[in-house]
């Protein structure tokens, strides 16, 4: 796949003008795109579109297959689309480990498709020289960029543009009157925008049946008091992961898998698969986010081994299952829930919806060696625990393997920022682990979140009080 997406790079005119006569130039001798490469432009403004037609090298994009898809969020947020279906097949029958290439700014583990192991961020112009290279093991120094058909090599330096060929197009193409022209009539929206039905009322009407847009369950239970901030009790593991889990690893962004139960629950509501769209698209149904929680396709969860993706255990069963299954179960018998983790848990975008779902599969607490920062915080607005081992210790160290039954002290009496936690792994075989861990609460601010049950509860006790 190849990629010109993404609202940073295609903001950046000079990069977008590089893109364009690199096309051009390599349409004139005569190279095209691999047959096997997907290719997409995205810009991020009709501004691109309009300065990339004026100068008269919209067509030799679109010569290369780079037609525009789409003014917004495509590739980079995983709305890449599938790929053709002979080059899909081959991928899964030959556990192909094939590669895209993309001007967008993310690039995590199965977020731009199901199929695509390797991705790689480049410039909107090396983006179209790979699509025509048709591999990533290239190099351009040395190796030509294609061949022409008269047997003629051509290298990518023959075809680079230079500083000065970029500048001479934007100095006569791009004005300012381009940009308020376009941005004139920015709210307008389109026929069908314009034709939504609108209420008059002062508060949004939920439709049931919308996939889309439902009424979450955060400020559901809310007692006017504080409630009584207790220890954590019986909790099983539900995940067992290692070093650096991403945002993306706790709430993909990408395709829906048909058999997963996200996609279960969208075909339950007669939505074909055809027509999922992708995670990032439903951050208003909590119904499929929290089923996409610990789903990305690529997640190991230690505590069910020989698989990837969003699989656990329901202890103590050996077969396992969908975590969203394994949680609902956990939560209808009243267990609370913790994650284990190693290094740098949470990091790469600060999702909220990846403090949201853990909170609504019933996680209490997440314990890791290190934390991202901003997905810290998320957590404790969303009143789960943050907890760190102390420095050199890890689930490893203490021999744990996730099977155990979790207790965490300390939390019900006395509890301030950073304190201590006595935390107690109970073994099937009744023997004990005991080690310490340190709440990454660490403000006084972030304490009343938490004691509050997160930063929504807490909200709505202040105005209610007022």
């Amino acid at each position: 796949m190849a990629a010109i997406t993404s609202c940073t790079n295609t903001s950046n005119p000079s990069a977008l003008i590089g893109a364009g006569l690199l096309a051009k130039k390599a349409v004139l001798q005569g190279l095209s795109v691999k047959p096997w490469v997907k290719t997409s432009i995205a810009p991020g403004s009709k501004v691109v579109s309009g300065y990339l037609n004026k100068s008269g090298l919209l067509s030799y994009l679109e010569k290369l297959k780079f037609n525009i898809v789409a003014y917004g969020c495509t590739t980079c947020i995983g709305n890449s689309g599938p790929l053709n279906d002979s080059v899909a097949k081959a991928i899964t029958q030959n556990n192909f480990l094939v590669a895209s290439v993309l001007s967008g700014n993310r690039n995590f583990e199965g977020r731009i498709s199901p199929l695509i192991r390797a991705n790689f961020l480049a410039s909107p112009p090396l983006v179209v020289a790979y699509a025509i290279a048709g591999k990533i093991d290239i190099d351009f120094e040395t190796e030509p960029i294609g061949i022409t058909k008269d047997g003629k090599a051509v290298f990518l330096c023959e075809i680079w543009p230079s500083a000065k060929e970029i500048r001479q197009i934007l100095k006569t193409l791009l004005t300012p009157d381009m940009f308020i022209k376009e941005y004139s009539t920015v709210f307008e929206g389109s026929k069908q925008w314009q034709s939504l039905s609108v209420s008059d009322e002062s508060t949004f009407k939920w439709a049931t049946d919308s996939t889309y847009i439902k009424n979450p369950p955060f400020f559901t239970s809310i007692t006017k008091t504080i409630p009584k901030t207790e220890d954590i009790k019986k909790a099983r593991v539900l995940a067992l992961l290692g070093d650096s889990i991403t945002t993306d690893h706790i709430s993909p962004a990408g395709a829906i898998p048909v058999d997963s139960p996200a996609g279960k629950y969208l075909i339950s509501k007669n939505i074909s698969p055809v027509e999922f769209n992708s995670f990032g698209s439903y951050r208003g149904n909590h119904e499929i986010m929290m089923r996409g929680t610990f789903g990305n396709i690529r997640l190991k969860n230690k505590l069910a081994p020989g698989t990837i993706g969003g699989w656990t255990r329901l202890l103590p069963e050996e077969k396992p299952v969908p975590i969203y299954d394994a949680a609902m179960a956990y939560k209808s018998m009243g267990v609370p829930l913790i994650v284990i983790a190693g290094r740098e848990y949470g990091t790469g975008s600060s999702r909220d919806w990846a403090a949201k779902g853990t909170f609504l599969l019933g996680v209490k607490a997440v314990i890791a060696e290190s934390f991202e920062r901003i997905h810290r915080s998320n957590l404790v607005c969303m009143g789960v625990l943050p907890l760190q081992f102390e420095k050199g210790i890890n689930h490893e160290a203490l021999g744990l393997d996730g099977t155990e039954v979790y207790g965490i002290e300390g939390i019900e009496n006395d509890f301030y920022p950073q304190k201590k936690l006595l935390v107690s792994a109970c073994r099937k075989d009744d023997s004990k682990t005991v080690f310490n861990v340190i709440a990454r609460i660490d403000s006084g601010s972030e304490m009343n979140y938490y004691i509050n049950g997160g930063i929504l509860p807490y909200v709505l006790r202040n105005i209610s009080d007022n």
